[in-house]
């Protein structure tokens, strides 16, 4: 069926972003995940490109657009390719609307130029060690210095996507205590420069996938932060942390979509070309059979992330939508690529095939912003269960 969540705008970004991704990713790809993380340069040269700013408003040095179709363009287009942009889905999609929705005038003046350029590269630091998805168990604190010009941090994140390149960080902490009331009273979100003094970038995480992007442990020990760098009211942080997370999830949905899309795609270019017992793996019924049943999947997951564009868009995705869209794509994305990868055979194990890394990087997308087994309870809350 055609496709018509796209308008021209979309789809010239497209053909304009994949002529950049075989030109300028895929040649050097294998270098970036040797070394685990993509040059520094390189997010300069998406701002150059105007990536970084589309979202952000043309008096800040953006493009002022409001539709996160275009963030979802860039998720189909690296996953067609088999790459992907670093940590950089973060800065854009994850943290961009905070600084839009809560940043004041001063803020969004100082912040959203680098922002757009890629000057300014920022990260989110939610995670602890030991808290996982229990974010009002955090234990990082935020102490207001006497003389109220500063807060005083300290605690420890993990889990940090894009924590090796961030400039500024936003950091939830404790600025109060729980209540017994309210577990998630007490927490505040600051924009911290990551070259104050007690900020530390610790161990760059060895992941089974995602090798391109850069995944950190942070620590900060008496780090000042001005409390100008203060994002929104103080102790409101967990609520803002929950109005953004229908896109966040959102957008895990359409980049499972597109890596199954992608795997579909590989393993047909794969069995086309492979021969066994004198003929091609295409000519087998079992091959034609998987994969009907593997586009299918697709075809239905396309049609979910579609719809919760257009509702995003419409400003009417509701949190369980979001969550409804996240559960069914990431579990289709996971049956559909391992799917392929055994029609690949051994070569499927290899990772100089886009397949093998497919799948391991889609293995986070049912982690990571809300287990499925959270995603679940978001929906069976809203069915009244």
């Amino acid at each position: 069926m055609r496709r018509t969540v796209f308008n021209e705008d979309h789809e010239a970004f497209r053909k304009t972003l994949r002529a950049f991704i075989e030109a300028e990713v895929v040649p050097v790809y294998g270098e970036w995940l040797a070394a685990g993380q993509v040059p520094r340069e390189f997010y300069r040269r998406l701002g150059e490109l105007g990536v970084f700013g589309i979202e952000v408003p043309e008096e800040y040095g953006g493009a002022g657009e409001h539709s996160f179709k275009f963030q979802a363009v860039i998720s189909e287009e690296c996953a067609r390719a088999g790459v992907t942009f670093g940590g950089s889905s973060v800065h854009v999609a994850l943290c961009l609307p905070y600084l839009l929705a809560y940043g004041t005038e001063e803020q969004k003046k100082r912040w959203l130029p680098g922002v757009a350029s890629g000057e300014t590269m920022l990260a989110i630091a939610m995670t602890e060690p030991g808290t996982g998805s229990d974010l009002a168990g955090m234990k990082t604190t935020a102490r207001l210095a006497a003389d109220g010009t500063h807060y005083v941090l300290n605690g420890a994140k993990t889990f940090i996507t894009g924590g090796v390149h961030a400039d500024r960080v936003i950091v939830c902490a404790r600025t109060a205590p729980p209540t017994a009331e309210d577990r998630r009273a007490g927490i505040s979100l600051f924009v911290v420069d990551t070259k104050s003094d007690g900020y530390t970038v610790g161990r760059k995480l060895d992941k089974i996938g995602l090798k391109a992007s850069d995944t950190a442990e942070l620590s900060f020990s008496d780090v000042k932060v001005p409390v100008e760098d203060l994002l929104g009211e103080e102790g409101k942080g967990f609520s803002y942390l929950g109005q953004n997370l229908p896109q966040e999830r959102l957008g895990i949905a359409v980049g499972a979509y597109a890596q199954a899309a992608a795997a579909v795609r590989f393993a047909q270019a794969y069995v086309q070309d492979r021969t066994v017992f004198g003929q091609s793996v295409a000519s087998f019924q079992n091959t034609k059979f998987e994969l009907a049943a593997c586009q299918a999947e697709v075809d239905a997951a396309q049609a979910v992330v579609d719809r919760a564009l257009e509702a995003h868009d419409r400003r009417e995705l509701t949190a369980a939508d979001a969550a409804s869209a996240k559960l069914f794509c990431t579990e289709v994305a996971s049956r559909v690529i391992d799917r392929c990868l055994q029609l690949h055979g051994g070569y499927g194990y290899m990772n100089e095939y886009p397949i093998a890394r497919l799948y391991a990087d889609s293995r986070v997308n049912r982690i990571y912003g809300g287990t499925s087994e959270v995603m679940k309870s978001i929906i069976a809350k809203s069915m009244g269960l």
